[in-house]
């Protein structure tokens, strides 16, 4: 009887730390796509300036610093936003599978599917399987 009563237990941590992961990696998802969003608009007032430098905040310091050197600073960190995203969102998805399996529950159907790269979208509309 006890042997099974912690077999249970560590069950139910298992899955609580899995759960517990799932909604960290949500929330920093959300953070990291607000911080995108606020580089977009940061981009966004960068590209209607016309003056030559601008008012850069470095961690709690305010630096002035030359305007295409900003653009490029922001574009960078664009692309490394999106990169931690995706990677965030696959991983959440192996995630959702593995704690579905602890809950005994079907994977959710659909959740692993990615689209045809674009190479497959053409070898598909050569062999004329796709339209054009």
């Amino acid at each position: 009887m006890m042997q099974n009563e912690d077999k249970m237990l560590e069950h139910l941590i298992s899955v609580e730390k899995l759960a517990n992961e799932i909604l960290s990696d949500r929330h920093e998802i959300v953070m990291l796509d607000k911080r995108r969003n606020h580089n977009r608009e940061a981009l966004r007032d960068l590209s209607k300036s016309s003056q030559k430098k601008c008012w850069v905040t470095v961690g709690s310091v305010l630096v002035k610093h030359n305007l295409d050197d900003t653009r490029l600073l922001l574009e960078n960190d664009q692309k490394q936003l999106t990169i931690d995203i995706n990677k965030l969102r696959s991983d959440l998805k192996v995630k959702v599978n593995n704690l579905r399996d602890l809950e005994m529950q079907k994977p959710v159907p659909g959740l692993m599917l990615v689209p045809l790269s674009s190479k497959e979208t053409e070898g598909l509309s050569s062999s004329k399987l796709i339209p054009s």
